[in-house]
């Protein structure tokens, strides 16, 4: 496959782009265009001859008719390509104003001003940033840091992508009869047969039964590395929540331990694209803001276990230390903070949990994605989350439908991601629905589901070779202690939503403090939470000074 392309359509600036563009000739093939019917063409030959496309940059300078040919044109031609527009500082002003709603409802990704010169780093930045997440959700890895020998992609092989997705390394797949697959087992050949093998580019090579086997390779077990015999704080789930706490307990010298079961980020990790998150205008992946706030607390002395839920916590008694325990080994600390988020809730349908990791997902699951060009997808749930997920699979799908037992979207999903969705021709929306059944093809996976309509009881078979299920909130504190008490939902009671019978000398316990005095909540886990990430983000920086006051007792 050759170098990605970057296509530039301007009509009256091309020699300016050009050279803006030059510094990027190195590693993508740049074509200069002037109009949409060669934009398209120019794409589609491109597509023919192996090459992908990796962003669009359209100049405002056409007339508005022809512009607006040149966007959609451009999607129609190639879905998962970016698109920018740039525009000469002589009509930035209006075309801030012209183009606002349709850089927030996606359907441009980015709108800049033109380079006035040469080092014009704000603008390379921004291009920077999409090639990145281009780079990360639609490109074949250049170098893979992980490898994946197996004679058939089956559900664990595609867990294992989604997970090293959603930890930002780049992997693939290959047969063992391949030259990559012959290469790697001639460092395990006594692994031959037990598929799927996993080789990194740090040594290791081998069997990987779990996504749990291939995390401990990565980042080891708790008792693999020495812990203090007491920590100051451990912070439990690396979603936005805990990575925050990470980040500000340890650059305020807190000894601090961070215990994540899956991947960093939590479901935050697998959203798309965030465009709400305060700082961050043209919008970010899950995964990269997880990682460089992972990479921000490890850099102020956080130690990250990865991998290993925590299945137990002992309270403190009598001025001792809290425990929490792993099946990987215990962390004792002064005090423990409860940021373990929640789980997407089960479909409940046997048929379609059998089919789980072929062609039906929970979650985003980013990686499945991209394997389904040209069907029908369907996803399941109204919040953010699935918003999300939908406008991901739209790159890659023929079609997608967002499934909501509610009439609409407006009750539980953000404004900007209505637009979004509703924009999208790719996306429909069916409402006061739901998903009752489904069933495989003749090699196992997902080829159709039924949808019930709520209001007439009436049912239709749809074909879909994807269900995404993004259901909402069930909590993850089934291995808390009743100490720590919960309300009827499952989610942590904290600060003056405690019962008064639980207060301590009739004084209401801190925000986020809950009924064990020194183990705190924050994010989703908590009881009456936004579920959102900037407020869990906050939460988890704002618990660090009760922190502090209860190590100061």
């Amino acid at each position: 496959m050759g170098a990605p392309a970057i296509v530039i359509a301007s009509a009256h600036h091309g020699d300016v782009l050009a050279e803006a563009f030059a510094r990027y000739e190195r590693e993508y093939d740049v074509r200069l265009v002037q109009d949409e019917a060669t934009a398209k063409a120019t794409a589609e030959e491109l597509m023919a001859s192996g090459h992908q496309v990796a962003l669009f940059v359209i100049d405002s300078d056409h007339d508005q008719e022809k512009l607006h040919a040149l966007i959609s044109g451009t999607r129609k031609a190639v879905p998962t390509a970016r698109r920018l527009i740039v525009s000469h500082i002589s009509r930035f002003r209006d075309d801030n104003q012209a183009f606002r709603h349709a850089v927030a409802a996606g359907k441009v990704d980015a709108l800049l001003l033109m380079p006035q010169g040469p080092r014009d780093e704000e603008f390379h930045g921004a291009v920077g940033e999409m090639l990145n997440e281009w780079n990360a959700t639609v490109a074949t890895p250049v170098v893979e840091n992980v490898r994946i020998i197996t004679p058939e992609k089956d559900a664990l092989t595609r867990e294992l992508l989604d997970y090293l997705g959603r930890v930002g390394l780049p992997a693939g797949v290959h047969h063992p009869d391949s030259a990559v697959g012959r290469e790697v087992m001639a460092k395990c050949p006594e692994d031959e047969g037990r598929w799927p093998v996993v080789s990194s580019l740090v040594g290791w090579c081998g069997h990987c039964p779990s996504v749990r086997a291939l995390a401990n390779q990565l980042y080891g077990r708790p008792d693999d590395i020495e812990v203090d015999d007491v920590v100051d704080l451990v912070v439990v789930g690396a979603g936005p929540a805990g990575l925050a706490a990470s980040v500000y307990a340890s650059s305020e010298g807190l000894s601090t331990v961070c215990l994540e079961a899956e991947a960093i980020g939590g479901q935050a990790g697998t959203s798309s694209m965030i465009r709400n998150y305060l700082g961050f205008p043209r919008g970010i992946s899950g995964m990269r803001l997880a990682q460089r706030a992972r990479g921000q607390a490890l850099r102020f002395g956080t130690r990250f276990f990865t991998g290993w839920p925590a299945v137990g916590l002992t309270p403190a008694t009598d001025g001792g230390h809290h425990v929490v325990h792993t099946d990987g080994g215990d962390v004792r600390a002064r005090s423990v903070l409860v940021a373990t988020g929640v789980d997407y809730r089960r479909l409940g349908v046997d048929s379609l949990e059998e089919l789980v990791g072929r062609g039906v997902f929970y979650g985003a699951a980013m990686a499945a994605a991209r394997e389904l060009a040209g069907d029908h997808v369907v996803v399941v749930g109204g919040g953010n989350s699935a918003g999300q997920a939908a406008v991901h699979a739209a790159r890659f799908a023929s079609s997608v439908t967002i499934v909501v037992r509610r009439p609409d979207l407006t009750a539980t999903m953000s404004s900007y991601l209505i637009n979004e969705v509703e924009w999208n021709p790719r996306i429909t929306v069916r409402g006061s629905a739901r998903v009752v059944d489904g069933g495989p093809d003749d090699v196992g996976h997902l080829a159709w589901v039924d949808v019930e309509d709520l209001d007439s009881g009436e049912h239709e078979r749809v074909e879909a070779r994807g269900l995404f299920l993004l259901l909402g909130a069930a909590p993850e504190c089934g291995w808390l202690p009743d100490e720590v008490l919960r309300d009827e939902k499952g989610f942590v009671l904290t600060g003056r939503d405690i019962p008064r019978e639980r207060w301590i000398e009739d004084v209401p316990p801190e925000d986020l403090a809950t009924t064990v005095p020194g183990i705190f909540a924050g994010g989703d886990i908590r009881s009456g939470s936004m579920k959102r990430v900037a407020s869990a983000t906050g939460e988890g920086a704002s618990v660090v000074s009760s922190v502090h006051t209860w190590l100061g007792q």
